[in-house]
């Protein structure tokens, strides 16, 4: 029988959830305290691969290229884990894939240590190694290709930041769910046998066959890969329990051995077996490409049926279980990635996304929650990290019994879990063409954006960023960036020239469809590249229906494939629109001559300060329930949903249903990066500053309450939005100490849920003068977390201007 080292009564006193076993704790502090190196070995064994089979087949070359990695790189267990597979050679260091992109490496390697945020170390010897290998990848990694590929009218609107897709071009990319479902119960053998039967039923004098031939073939060396790179752990295991002088270590590594022997490849049988073979596949993932947002789907649902099972038989008891989940956290942790700065800027805290959902409903609309999802939130609340992102799929059925357990989560100061709406997110899958029983199987990808694991493509969000008050800030312009003096729009009209409110929102409206139809442009380069020449060959194995098409995700493999990019900047659109409307047309106490004069200047002299005082107390601010503002913002935001709505990925028409885009909120950080780029905007807001993130207000602008901002987002057309429409909100930890005030949060988000038709919302429960100490005292706060956007981050290790953003973001009561 699998049970934990037993917790004493004085432990479940002092914390609700009871603590960490003295193994998961002991494997938590190393991992916390392990410093994040740039690790080279992944980077010196695909450049071997590739140097060796330049001439096969694309999807033979990156099936060889894996192959290659899983049975040459170092592999280790630690001494305190009950479930084995590493990245890279140290825990939290970071591979390198160089056929993505090398060029900011080699630029960078003297700098990672010197970031103010996100910092790694690297070895001199590794600096040696990269450079060796680097003339290899000149013009020949996706950035390369990307970047060439990208329309040259088109490409200067990425060039100066406007349209950003830096991690589209540097990274694969992830945001997807695989079908974990199918390989726990029926094992990797499973997608071996149906890969057999349709490569002896091709005919290879057609063209479209023969070009399924070589994916095929791709699939059966990624699955014999995994295999073997279990069977690799299952010897170190028996190596080391031979070696051991613990009998009760000697213990564990056997039924390591014994279970790596057996799974992912065949189907699992137990709880452990289930959580073992999960996380090898997707660590496999993530071995295979470096997209991000790589999630677990609805872990509740498809382990529940093993927990059920091995709890009856006497296999497991709930503390046994509880110490298996939190050491998937604690593994899930150990994952790491190394971005260019610039991309870093749009995901501080060198976050992965990978989301674990529970709760929501069966396709009969009966709640789905069950003991397993207990378990995994006593686990989050045990280990204590900000990675596996955690989600709870809210309905109105949902108990108050489990909604309070979920605040008891949030208590803890994890900036989890966060809540999406069933009311919301079915109907609108179903509205696109989403079969109800899988639009009721929904997850969350990554932060707030949501799909149907096992038969979603990739990027479900993520595309390309847009930056809104840019834009607006460009058209005021005449169409010409303020900064750099390059036309990139028509003249719809200069500012100073328009006599009315309605001559710059009819230019709004022609130049935000102009922006959406370039960043359509971007994006299909992008994919264009990405299909051409890195396909992702294990994970369009276990999403359906690849093998069925003998086609890759990229291909058009999946069964659903809808896409969105990401508007930032929100809240400052719309009190910059509400400031102009108001003060210069309304109320005419700015001429459009002073209010361009001190954007352009940054407020600087004493009149422009006055303006800036002006723009931020006399005008109407989003995020207070006053329609003034927030139909602006809905106005506003229209032709953008409209337009993009026309446009169809590259997998329309190949197989998949969809093949569309829609607008979605889900802006990571890139609200403190795009915010770099951005001048002085008519909301009173410096030159340089963050923007506001996701659809959250600015900072300290909603004065009226959490009731009040709920009612204006709840405005936004959340149905149309389907790319996620994020909320941050945050409270002090006094608010939630009395059973009373937990149950208040509880009824303000079935009000926000079951009333107002919001979409997601998640807590930051942190006062500001302890992130202010953690700042002046990093070492005593080495694992305080934060809420940054759609994911957690360890505080200590954001740049102090994303530190500062997070510190200025209003305060809630209730």
């Amino acid at each position: 029988m699998i049970m934990s080292e037993t917790l004493t009564k004085t432990t479940t006193t002092i914390n609700h959830f009871g603590k960490l076993t003295p193994m998961m704790d002991r494997l938590r502090d190393s991992i916390i305290d392990a410093k994040p190196y740039v690790d080279p070995e992944r980077a010196i064994l695909t450049t071997e691969t590739y140097r060796q089979h330049q001439d096969e087949q694309v999807d033979i070359l990156r099936a060889k290229m894996l192959e290659h990695v899983l049975d040459k790189m170092s592999i280790f267990i630690e001494d305190d884990t009950l479930i084995v597979g590493n990245q890279a050679r140290q825990n939290r260091w970071a591979p390198v894939f160089p056929e993505y992109s090398m060029n900011w490496v080699i630029d960078e390697l003297d700098t990672f240590e010197k970031r103010p945020g996100d910092v790694f170390y690297i070895t001199e010897k590794s600096k040696e190694e990269l450079r060796a290998i680097a003339p290899f990848w000149k013009h020949n990694t996706l950035e390369d290709r990307g970047y060439a590929s990208f329309p040259e009218a088109s490409r200067i609107f990425y060039d100066l930041g406007i349209i950003g897709a830096d991690g589209n071009i540097t990274s694969g990319d992830g945001h997807i769910a695989v079908d974990y479902k199918n390989v726990v119960n029926k094992g990797l053998k499973w997608y071996e046998d149906r890969i057999k039967t349709a490569l002896a039923n091709l005919d290879l004098t057609d063209f479209n066959q023969q070009k399924q031939y070589y994916f095929y073939k791709a699939g059966l060396i990624v699955i014999d890969a995994i295999h073997n790179f279990a069977k690799r752990y299952a010897q170190l295991a028996s190596k080391q329990a031979q070696n051991t002088t613990s009998a009760t270590r000697k213990a564990q590594l056997e039924k390591i051995a014994q279970i790596l022997n057996k799974v992912p490849y065949e189907p699992a049988n137990s709880f452990y077996e289930a959580i073992q073979a999960v996380w090898l596949v997707h660590l496999t993932l993530q071995i295979e490409s470096n997209g991000h947002s790589v999630s677990y789907g609805r872990l509740d649902q498809y382990l529940a049926p093993f927990y059920e099972h091995d709890l009856k038989t006497g296999a497991i008891d709930a503390n046994g279980a509880t110490e298996l989940l939190t050491n998937l956290c604690l593994k899930t942790l150990t994952i790491n990635k190394v971005r260019s700065w610039q991309h870093t800027e749009f995901s501080a805290g060198s976050p992965l996304y990978q989301n674990i959902t529970i709760g929501g409903q069966t396709p009969d609309g009966k709640d789905a929650v069950n003991p397993t999802s207990y378990l995994i939130l006593r686990a989050i609340a045990q280990a204590h990290l900000p990675q596996p992102n955690l989600t709870v799929r809210y309905h109105h059925g949902l108990s108050d019994k489990f909604m309070r357990e979920c605040v008891e989560v949030i208590k803890q100061g994890l900036g989890m879990p966060a809540f999406n709406n069933d009311e919301i997110i079915i109907p609108s899958f179903i509205r696109r063409g989403v079969k109800k029983e899988d639009a009721y199987n929904y997850s969350a990808i990554g932060c707030v954006e949501t799909a149907i694991p096992g038969k979603w493509g990739y990027r479900c969000t993520g595309m390309s960023f847009i930056n809104f008050p840019r834009v607006l800030l460009l058209i005021m312009n005449g169409g010409i960036d303020p900064e750099s003096g390059k036309r990139l729009l028509p003249d719809y009209g200069k500012f100073t020239d328009m006599t009315s409110f309605d001559q710059l929102m009819t230019a709004w409206d022609k130049a935000l469809r102009e922006m959406t139809r370039q960043s359509v442009i971007i994006e299909n380069s992008c994919d264009l590249a990405l299909e051409q020449n890195y396909p992702d060959i294990l994970c369009s194995v276990l999403t359906d229906d690849c093998i069925g098409r003998g086609k890759t995700i990229k291909e058009g493999g999946a069964v659903y494939d809808f896409i969105s990019g990401l508007q930032v900047g929100i809240a400052n659109l719309a009190d910059s629109l509400a400031a102009i409307k108001k003060l210069v047309f309304e109320e005419k106490k700015l001429t459009t001559t002073q209010l361009w004069h001190a954007l352009t200047t940054d407020f600087a002299d004493e009149d422009g300060e006055k303006i800036r005082q002006m723009l931020i107390n006399d005008a109407p601010k989003y995020g207070n329930d006053d329609d003034y503002v927030d139909d602006l913002i809905v106005e506003a935001y229209k032709p953008y949903i409209d337009e993009i709505a026309k446009y169809k990925n590259t997998r329309y028409g190949r197989g998949p249903i969809g093949g569309l885009r829609y607008a979605g909120t889900s802006s990571i950080s890139a609200n403190v990066g795009q915010g770099h780029s951005t001048l002085a905007t008519p909301d009173g807001r410096h030159a340089r500053t963050p923007l506001a993130e996701g659809c959250s207000p600015e900072h300290a602008m909603d004065t009226d309450g959490p009731t009040a901002v709920f009612k204006s987002v709840s405005k936004l057309s959340t149905k149309d939005i389907t790319g996620g429409v994020l909320l941050n909100q945050k409270m002090s930890p006094q608010i939630l100490r009395s059973d009373e005030s937990c149950m208040k949060l509880v009824a303000l988000l079935r009000t926000f849920f079951n009333r107002l038709h919001g979409y997601h919302v998640q807590y930051n429960i942190v006062s500001r003068d302890t992130l202010i100490d953690a700042q002046n005292h990093p070492d005593k706060h080495r694992d305080l977390i934060v809420r940054v956007a759609g994911y957690s981050a360890f505080f200590v290790g954001l740049s102090k201007e994303t530190q500062d953003d997070i510190i200025e973001r209003t305060e809630q009561s209730l």
